[in-house]
């Protein structure tokens, strides 16, 4: 029976003194590094191609991540073109002590599939199961029209 792959995943990862900006705080560019390896993972996971980023859009730093939080990320395969694909990741922490849950961060991330050459090869559709996937599906494709339009201006 053909199976058909995940499209989802979720990361988890303690907050610790290491991942440290100057005032106390996660860094910013460690949690870029991190978003980029769930992109992966999600990206991966559904496709089964090796995978190269394309683009990090829209990356919104609502509030601070700490020290000692429990990071974790929800990501999910938004949208499949030929050789491209969003991952889409809501980032919340946790505070152990409390139990308060806040959402930290979102954003949306441009995988590309490519074969042993480096070489963009095709990714299987996305099958649209429920109103919900269709309508990231849809908000996922007008970023991107606004993406290339962006990057047709500026060549």
């Amino acid at each position: 029976m053909n199976k058909e792959r995940a499209r989802t995943v979720v990361m988890s990862e303690i907050m610790v003194p290491q991942m440290a900006n100057f005032l106390g705080n996660v860094h910013g560019g460690w949690l870029l590094g991190f978003l980029d390896r769930v992109a992966y993972v999600c990206g991966a996971r559904y496709c089964g191609l090796t995978l190269v980023t394309l683009s990090v859009d829209q990356v919104f730093f609502k509030e601070p991540i700490y020290v000692g939080e429990l990071l974790t990320c929800y990501a999910n395969v938004n949208y499949v073109g030929k050789t491209s694909m969003e991952i889409g990741i809501r980032v919340t922490t946790e505070n152990l002590q409390t139990g308060q849950i806040r959402h930290t961060n979102t954003c949306y991330i441009t995988m590309v599939a490519i074969d042993a050459n480096q070489q963009p090869i095709p990714i299987p559709a996305l099958n649209l199961r429920d109103e919900d996937e269709k309508r990231r599906f849809d908000e996922a494709l007008k970023r991107r029209q606004m993406r290339l339009a962006l990057y047709n201006h500026s060549s």
